[in-house]
């Protein structure tokens, strides 16, 4: 994730939406009693995390696989590993300092 968007993932203040979404009443209450087990505030925080978790690890695979077929792609067309290594070297160097 880039740092920029990290910054706003963690700002606290950031906008938010109402969204209506039908769960099973078990899961709810399960939910509400591990709330604050969990150290969160209500169910509905603890529901927030858990989709960011496991939205932030889907965005993490997909950035990963499109930088490795992006990768592949180089190689079949001929650019050399150490032009992709050091393209890459310099990417990481920019995306740590922005």
């Amino acid at each position: 994730m880039k740092v920029e968007a990290l910054k706003q993932r963690l700002d606290r203040n950031r906008p938010m939406t109402s969204i209506t979404i039908r769960m099973p009443e078990d899961v709810v209450e399960d939910l509400k009693r591990m709330a604050p087990l969990l150290g969160f505030s209500g169910y509905q925080p603890l529901i927030r995390a858990y989709i960011g978790q496991g939205l932030r690890v889907d965005l993490e695979r997909f950035e990963s696989e499109t930088v490795s077929a992006l990768i592949a792609g180089l190689k079949r067309r001929g650019v050399s590993e150490s032009v992709i290594n050091e393209v890459l070297s310099e990417v990481i160097h920019v995306a740590a300092n922005s």
